[in-house]
């Protein structure tokens, strides 16, 4: 018998070695994670006032959010509502934000800063148009408004930019036909309980904190908005205004203040907006708990459930992000 050479035996033992080495790298492969499996790290979410729905659900968002991803620190900012939420966003001073369908339009056909980087996440929730008056109040319509004090919400606000369209809407120049008071939610119903306006327009969830309290001690109404307005908003020519419909307030959608009927007025849609800058699993995560979280944050803010998966993709005008697109292929039937 003739034995093996010892070079033979060394290549044979280096060649098994080797062989080893790569069945255990494999095997680390399919044993340990690629890449970020949890997202981490720190994220800043633009609001509103501290008084309105965005906020509000903005809070209890955050902690279903530390919940689902706890490697993720969630910072709340306050703005002064779509616009001001947009210009953070897309600009790096804010990660994800919510933000009207028609403010998204505005910012986009304006090409404002960093208008080609904003992404959608899901379509959430309608706001609805909310003009307010004294209860014992002359102003039955929008055209009764004509030099009357109406707060119009903050300059860089998405009610400012629909209270002045509607206003147009009804033949009402904004700079002349009416007294505009630009202030937020946080002090409207304030100054109507004072006498300091003779109304003032709001857009948002219902119910609204703000009106729901100002409507506990002091007697308001709410006044329609004709059909006809949302006809000659689309007519008008800026393509936000394309995003209105028409729809209807329950009468009880502020107990205190309940109307003999539901109130005509306009809705529009919210969208979960960030930019192409956010991470994909990020981004998957905070989506996926958005539309988990319906049920929990809806005991608290009515608004939240409404937000339905089978309608959350459509974010137009804008596209969904990479990580939107994940979550919601994950979850098909």
């Amino acid at each position: 018998m003739v034995s093996p050479s010892p070079g033979i035996s060394r290549n044979r033992a280096l060649r098994g070695a080797a062989a080893a080495l790569v069945v255990l790298g494999l095997l680390a492969w399919w044993l340990l994670p690629i890449g970020d499996s949890t997202p981490s790290g720190a994220v800043t979410f633009s609001t509103g006032v501290k008084s309105g729905v965005y906020y509000q659900y903005g809070e209890l968002l955050k902690e279903d959010l530390a919940a689902d991803l706890p490697d993720v620190s969630v910072t709340l900012k306050t703005s002064q509502g779509s616009p001001q939420n947009l210009t953070w966003v897309a600009t790096g001073k804010a990660d994800f934000t919510i933000a009207t369908a028609d403010a998204v339009s505005n910012y986009i056909t304006e090409k404002k800063a960093g208008w080609e980087r904003l992404r959608g996440c899901a379509r959430l929730y309608d706001d609805y148009v909310q003009l307010v008056v004294a209860k014992d109040s002359k102003i039955r319509s929008v055209a009764d408004l004509r030099g009357a004090r109406v707060g119009v919400g903050q300059p860089k606000s998405g009610v400012r930019l629909v209270a002045d369209r509607v206003l147009e809407a009804a033949d009402l120049d904004p700079a002349t036909g009416v007294r505009e008071v630009f202030a937020g939610i946080d002090k409207m119903p304030g100054k109507l309980e004072r006498g300091e306006l003779d109304a003032f327009f709001w857009s948002g969830g219902l119910p609204t904190t703000a009106v729901e309290d100002l409507s506990k001690r002091f007697a308001v109404r709410l006044v329609p908005l004709d059909p006809s307005l949302v006809a000659r908003l689309h007519a008008a020519g800026p393509s936000g205004t394309r995003y209105y419909r028409s729809a209807a307030m329950p009468a009880d959608a502020y107990v205190d203040a309940p109307s003999a009927q539901d109130v005509p007025t306009i809705a529009v849609a919210n969208l979960l907006v960030t930019t192409d800058r956010m991470d994909a699993a990020l981004t998957e995560g905070f989506t996926r708990t958005v539309i988990d979280s319906r049920d929990g944050i809806g005991k608290e803010v009515h608004s939240a459930q409404l937000v339905d998966l089978r309608t959350a993709i459509y974010t137009d005008p804008l596209d969904l992000h990479e990580g939107a697109v994940r979550y919601y292929e994950s979850v098909k039937p």
